[in-house]
């Protein structure tokens, strides 16, 4: 292997790195955000799957729990505190009843986006400090990343 070759193998690692220490910053950030604010009366992993429901049609309590990363009971917990917030409802699959589904309801989408809206901002605002160029950089890297995973989910009824 050439020096170049070597040199810029070691680019994508170093990338990585990168990625690996700021995303949790970022989520610790919206952590911290998300505590504080009243606009936004959601932990992070209510937040996370609520997103997740909304965004995926028929979603089941065990992708919802491997999106998340906890075990099944936990977010069958956490579904169920939602469940009597109003804000997701379980329904029987059109193609399996012994299968349950997720779904948000109206109340769910509309507390979804207006916490989205709260992170959006709190990130914003951080962002604010930056320059014009740096600003662009960023944009630039997340449009570079999000192709990269995209569609990069743990579906364990996938076929079913």
């Amino acid at each position: 292997m050439s020096s170049a070759n070597r040199k810029s193998a070691g680019v994508p690692a170093a990338a990585a790195k990168a990625i690996l220490q700021v995303v949790p910053q970022v989520m610790q950030a919206l952590r911290i955000e998300m505590r504080a604010s009243r606009a936004a009366p959601l932990s992070v992993p209510q937040f996370r799957v609520l997103n997740y429901i909304g965004h995926h049609r028929d979603a089941s309590l065990s992708d919802a729990a491997t999106h998340v990363g906890v075990a099944l009971p936990s977010m069958s917990r956490l579904i169920d505190g939602l469940v009597s917030r109003k804000l997701v409802a379980r329904r029987s699959h059109d193609g399996d009843r012994r299968r349950l589904t997720l779904q948000l309801t109206t109340q769910g989408q509309r507390l979804m986006r207006g916490t989205h809206a709260c992170a959006e901002a709190s990130i914003a605002a951080r962002l604010s400090m930056m320059c014009a160029a740096d600003l662009g950089t960023v944009l630039h890297a997340m449009e570079l990343l999000q192709p990269l995973f995209v569609g990069v989910e743990c579906h364990t009824n996938a076929g079913k």
